[in-house]
């Protein structure tokens, strides 16, 4: 099995030696040799009759040996497209007042009711997306159901969580902010609540939504900002250059596992742009899957129909969003293919198929756009007179890279208090209603 590599090592072609063991491997395993110790000589004279015989009898009947694995025919890439460059969407079209607002919210840890927890939190711009936990853990360290998925391509997704329960990342990002888990606020109210006694944020947000003036900051705007936000996080990577006619942009060893991959049947659910991401299916279609206790689809429609049913996860950026699956229990990519493979087709796959299928899997790896994956200056909670030139600042060069680690306890920058503020607030209990604001 192939080592894994961090979340910023390059992922190199292997040697044309390495591919040719691959090779080698694949063919040995469907040959019978012969190979052993000479006979005694009286052995040999009592068998010579019937081994003549048997050698006359299947002359010209031989098998051939199997021919060694040949890369992917362009002709077999129908079922395949590249990544669009963004997934924004016209009913909530970007601006750069609104991407700005949607960065800055998406790392903001206020609007939860620990003060510790945001959106970053549990999809880290700088580990694919994923804080490489089976559960993510909420604003008072109790962990969730099921595994966060990345967010880098979700907007491109035909459903959003794992049941599909929300049309687009819009209505996503509503549901963490006020699940008693996640985030922990009470409702859309308290959002508000925390965002307008921020001034600077209700600054962001009437140059974001200028139509709504004064009545700018909302709930709905804080998602569409949100989402505006997310749907920029596309990550184009060599499978794409290699779809638009690049035939150098994939290994050898790759272009064996793609053919591999659509002659397994791994297609069937991981097509289209995203390999995968537009489609429900039941976990265990085959082979009933192991210690399966989530009902998946059913737990949100009742459906007896749904039960089981997940959505499709998209295979970009698979090699770096350990662990898989709803549960997060499978940590090794080589054995998550093993696992579809025999429970979703019903075959069980060598390691050497294993190996190439993985490989391939290596090339869907890619990043977004560096200037949205930097942790922005968030605003103080209270400022003397914010000032239009101070509400959005440039975008800082985005760091070194860093290697893929377990996430730790947000630290999110703010802006510092203007002359003679005081330290920013406590939240307010869960069941604390907030005053209407000032007119």
């Amino acid at each position: 099995m192939m080592l894994r590599p961090t979340s910023n090592q390059q992922l190199a072609p292997r040697p044309v030696s390495w591919t040719l063991a691959l090779m080698g491997m694949l063919i040995a395993g469907s040959c019978v040799t012969g190979c052993g110790k000479k006979a005694t000589d009286g052995a040999t004279e009592a068998g010579k009759s019937g081994a003549q015989g048997a050698g006359a009898a299947n002359a010209g009947t031989a098998a051939e040996p199997p021919k060694p694995p040949t890369p992917i025919d362009r002709s077999m890439l129908g079922a395949f497209k590249p990544l669009p460059k963004n997934f924004d969407s016209q009913t909530n079209p970007p601006s750069e007042p609104k991407l700005r607002l949607g960065h800055k919210l998406y790392f903001e840890t206020r609007l939860s009711r620990s003060g510790t927890i945001s959106c970053n939190s549990c999809h880290n711009l700088k580990t694919a997306g994923v804080d490489l936990q089976p559960t993510s853990p909420g604003h008072a360290g109790k962990l969730g159901d099921r595994n966060s998925p990345t967010v880098f391509n979700a907007a491109g997704h035909f459903r959003q969580f794992w049941d599909g329960r929300e049309p687009d990342v819009e209505a996503q990002a509503k549901g963490p902010v006020l699940n008693a888990v996640e985030h922990g606020l009470k409702d859309a109210a308290e959002v508000e609540a925390i965002l307008k006694a921020i001034p600077a944020y209700v600054a962001l947000f009437e140059r974001a939504f200028p139509q709504a003036g004064k009545n700018a900051v909302t709930f709905d705007n804080f998602a569409k900002a949100v989402g505006a936000f997310e749907r920029k996080l596309v990550t184009p990577a060599a499978w794409d250059r290699f779809l638009e006619g690049d035939d150098g942009a994939l290994s050898t060893e790759q272009k064996i596992g793609a053919r591999l991959f659509v002659e397994v049947g791994c297609l069937s659910c991981h097509n289209g742009p995203l390999l995968g991401g537009t489609t429900y299916q039941k976990l265990g279609k085959v082979r009933a899957w192991p210690k399966l206790t989530d009902e998946g689809r059913k737990k949100e429609t009742g459906m007896a129909a749904d039960l089981h049913h997940f959505k499709v996860p998209s295979l970009r950026n698979v090699a770096r969003t350990m662990p898989y699956f709803h549960d997060g229990t499978t940590a090794d990519l080589g054995e998550a293919v093993k696992l579809m493979a025999r429970h979703q087709l019903g075959r069980d796959l060598s390691d050497a198929e294993v190996s190439l299928l993985v490989g391939f899997l290596d090339c869907l790896t890619g990043e977004p756009p560096a200037e949205w994956t930097e942790t922005p200056e968030l605003p103080a909670q209270i400022e003397a007179k914010p000032s239009a030139a101070a509400v959005i600042p440039a975008v800082r060069t985005p760091p070194a890279a860093v290697e893929i680690a377990p996430r730790q306890p947000d630290s999110v920058p703010h802006a510092p208090p203007g002359p003679g503020s005081s330290p920013p607030p406590p939240l307010p209990p869960a069941d604390h209603v907030p005053p209407p604001p000032e007119k």
